[in-house]
């Protein structure tokens, strides 16, 4: 099997920050990027706060606090990626923007290094083949919050290499996760199971069945949900739940996967959830209040 010292992550949002922080925990040499400067920056103190979260619990001590952050550093430029044996993309959901961002990496990577997309939704095999290196890719899909979460989905593409995987499935255990092996089809599985249940919450509230309050309520009280499917969308973000319904619509040419005029018009207005401020909640008050 090949080994994976140094990681690379690219996209430092919530997802790809949450990547390197568990990373980096877990032993690995991490540099992070973004398109913007100014994210990676914000994208590493949220690994120091969420870290710092970490050691309030007694989850993990000091020590490995100290050691993890002096494992991640920035790298603004993606020249920096020539010492990596494994990069992680970790940005937008968009088929476009991802085939970019593996294109860029061409000129740079060793020829050992191993690719991966931790896409909630897009073909393994169609990113696999743009690239250079389409039997060393695979599909690592951290579930969200990365450093919480305990399942990752491996998926492989149709040319995926046994080593590829093989060295991935070690990886993936290094960082004390679970694994689910999914095969690629639109949304893999959790997300093949979720999002369409988030939607439909979504036509539920479209059609005047229930209101926010009364949805979120319900699944949390009558199904044990930890939290309801608006309020999740609105952590998971509006566009990305969009994206997804998407995905599956167009993949599966199935009309239940139809995404909600509501979810579209809510994404078009820029209420993205959580990270905008407003989503199915208004999070510029204390509670947040619905907003409809």
């Amino acid at each position: 099997m090949s080994s994976i010292k140094t990681v690379g992550v690219i996209g430092a949002g919530q997802m790809g920050n949450g990547i390197a922080h568990v990373c980096a925990l877990a032993g690995y040499e991490v540099l992070l990027n973004d398109s913007d400067p100014a994210r990676i920056d914000a994208g590493l103190e949220s690994v120091a706060k969420n870290m710092r979260r970490q050691v309030g619990r007694s989850l993990i001590q000091q020590a490995d606090m100290d050691a993890g952050l002096k494992r991640i550093k920035a790298a603004p430029s993606i020249a920096a990626f020539e010492a990596c044996d494994l990069v992680i993309e970790s940005i937008v959901e968009d088929l476009d923007a991802k085939r970019k961002a593996f294109a860029d990496l061409h000129a740079v990577l060793k020829p050992t290094a191993i690719l991966a997309s931790n896409t909630s939704s897009i073909s393994i095999t169609g990113l696999a083949a743009k690239t250079d290196r389409p039997d060393k890719f695979i599909g690592i899909h951290f579930m969200n919050p990365a450093p919480v979460m305990k399942l990752v989905e491996l998926i492989r593409g149709l040319a995926t290499s046994q080593d590829t995987y093989d060295t991935s499935v070690k990886f993936v255990e290094s960082l004390g996760k679970t694994i689910a092996n999914a095969e690629d089809f639109p949304a893999f599985i959790v997300n093949r199971v979720l999002v369409p249940m988030i939607n439909e919450a979504i036509y539920t509230l479209y059609e005047g069945v229930g209101s926010v309050e009364a949805i979120d309520k319900s699944m949390k009280l009558g199904a044990n949900h930890p939290m309801g499917p608006l309020e999740l969308a609105d952590f998971i973000g509006l566009d990305t739940c969009l994206s997804i319904m998407q995905v599956l619509y167009e993949g599966l040419a199935d009309s239940k996967y139809r995404p909600c005029p509501l979810l579209v018009k809510y994404v078009e207005a820029g209420w993205l959830g959580r990270k905008s401020q407003r989503g199915f909640y208004d999070y510029r008050t204390d509670p947040p209040t619905p907003t409809r």
